[in-house]
């Protein structure tokens, strides 16, 4: 359970008379009610508030069931529209009948200075008011009174992603009023203002808001509707009890939410963190033990040497610039380029068995370097051969297809490990599943050279992906085939190569499924 969903159970258990006690010796909320009413019917003989048009008085008839008498109409029974029982000292209650007054904002410029703030939705920020950064607006002295905050207000956001939302107004450190999209409610004082505040934030609440709220474009959320609310009313003393309670739980609540988080990010990323850490295990030469009887890595690359200048001498690949032989002497590693010799410890990332053997990405790899098209040389009408255009078109599952071109000048072909090098998803792997594909710049095509294990090559890319992508340079982040082609590339003995493909394909089955 997330801290939110545990929270919004601890409300309805509070709202439903379940989260403390009752206690016998207190007044029940039917006699607070009738001071309520009594109070108001005073404030409005004194002229301090409206006169309601159709008061609302909710009582428990004969048969124990709610019935509803609004102004002069006979009581109508609500059972249907009561969502739960509550305690027999509480009373349910319409938000209209709490409050002394349901009003509007008021509508006015914001302003740098001014005669007066005026506080905005865009103002109130986690239950709290930013006060610092609310503007002034002018409005003439004699309105004032009627739009001034006091404490315990309660302000509502009716329009707009905010709509419903509330604010209990605790301080006003200097004379402010409130912006047209807010309403205001003010309510006797023999409430307690943090439980109507609790009640705001509870499941009961905003089902209700749902229902009543006008579903346009901009929703929004009139005070009528606000008005028409039901409201549990425990009795005063329990109301604090409860608020208590929810005060103390509420805090621990903050502290669970935070675990919570944090055990939610260490779930997510824990699995891409052990596959990291399985890949770097597996070039590494840690993931599955050496077989003595292998034909080590050397004599495969001597191999792999042989078959080159096979394919160079047939026209098939195009010769190396600048040949890389790396060895070791001296328990040191030394490469030699064009002839001459040097020490390459300090390059070396990692140590590997001896039965492996470095050498350059280049040297055991062919890459091509894809070519773009002009819109008229490609169509979406299934001609000529697939065009794989960017990372999109590539999926864990392999190439999809929705262009094509009936003149391909750079193909990629069956098992070659496509890389993205260039835009969004740079750095990203494919082995191809189609026959054949002209591929766009923002394609690297790889072709292994004689009998690497092309599952092996893509989960040294893989490995390396991080590597790959600090070397994206440009506005358009991108990845050159100088940088791919130099990479060191650990080789294990092709026995080896297999046994690790098989064992990483094996945990990363696991590390999904559990």
């Amino acid at each position: 359970m997330t801290g939110q969903q545990l929270k919004k159970s601890i409300l309805q258990m509070a709202v439903q008379g379940k989260l403390v006690p009752q206690d016998p010796n207190d007044e029940p909320a039917s006699v607070l009610l009738e001071r309520i009413r009594a109070e108001k019917e005073q404030l409005i003989k004194e002229g301090k508030i409206k006169k309601e048009k159709n008061p609302s008085i909710i009582f428990r008839g004969a048969d124990n069931l709610p019935y509803e008498k609004v102004g002069k109409n006979e009581p109508v029974c609500i059972a249907d529209e009561v969502p739960f029982d509550i305690p027999e000292s509480w009373e349910w209650v319409r938000w209209g009948t709490l409050s002394e007054s349901i009003q509007y904002g008021y509508n006015a410029p914001a302003q740098e200075n001014g005669r007066i703030k005026m506080v905005r939705i865009s103002d109130i920020q986690d239950n709290s008011v930013m006060w610092e950064t609310v503007p002034y607006c002018d409005i003439k002295e004699g309105e004032i009174d009627a739009y001034l905050l006091k404490p315990n207000d309660i302000l509502f956001a009716r329009t707009g992603g905010t709509v419903g939302k509330s604010y209990l107004v605790k301080e006003v450190p200097e004379e402010a009023i409130y912006a047209g999209y807010l309403i205001r409610t003010r309510y006797s004082n023999q409430l307690c203002p943090q439980y109507l505040k609790y009640f705001m934030e509870s499941e009961l609440y905003w089902s209700q808001l749902r229902e009543g709220t006008i579903a346009t474009a901009q929703p929004n959320c009139n005070g009528k509707t606000l008005g028409n609310i039901l409201v549990p009313i425990p009795p005063s003393h329990e109301q604090l009890r409860i608020v208590e309670k929810l005060n103390a739980v509420m805090a621990l609540l903050i502290e669970y939410g935070t675990v919570d988080s944090k055990l939610k990010y260490l779930n997510n990323i824990f699995p891409e963190r052990l596959k990291k850490s399985i890949l770097q295990e597996a070039v590494q030469g840690k993931l599955v033990p050496q077989d003595p009887n292998d034909e080590p890595a050397f004599i495969l690359l001597e191999r792999i040497r042989a078959e080159k200048q096979k394919l160079v001498a047939e026209g098939k690949i195009r010769k190396d610039k600048h040949e890389s032989v790396i060895f070791k002497r001296d328990n040191s590693h030394y490469e030699k380029l064009d002839g001459i010799e040097r020490c390459i410890d300090n390059e070396i990332p990692f140590e590997i068995p001896e039965s492996w053997t470095w050498t350059r990405f280049g040297q055991v790899i062919s890459l091509l370097s894809g070519t773009d098209f002009k819109p008229e040389e490609y169509n979406d009408k299934c001609k000529g051969i697939p065009y794989i255009t960017g990372a999109s078109s590539l999926s864990e599952n392999g190439v999809l297809i929705n262009r094509w071109t009936e003149t391909p000048k750079v193909i990629a072909n069956y098992g070659d490990i496509l890389l993205v090098c260039k835009g969004s998803g740079y750095g990203k792997t494919v082995i191809c599943d189609i026959e054949k594909a002209h591929i766009a710049r923002q394609i690297m095509a790889i072709k292994k050279v004689s009998t690497l294990d092309v599952l092996y090559i893509r989960l040294f890319l893989q490995a390396n992906f991080d590597q790959i992508k600090s070397k994206g340079q440009g506005v358009i982040p991108g990845i050159d085939r100088n940088s791919v082609m130099n990479m060191l590339f650990p080789i294990p003995p092709l026995a080896e190569q297999k046994r690790i493909v098989g064992k990483q394909r094996e945990l990363f089955v696991k590390i999904s499924f559990n």
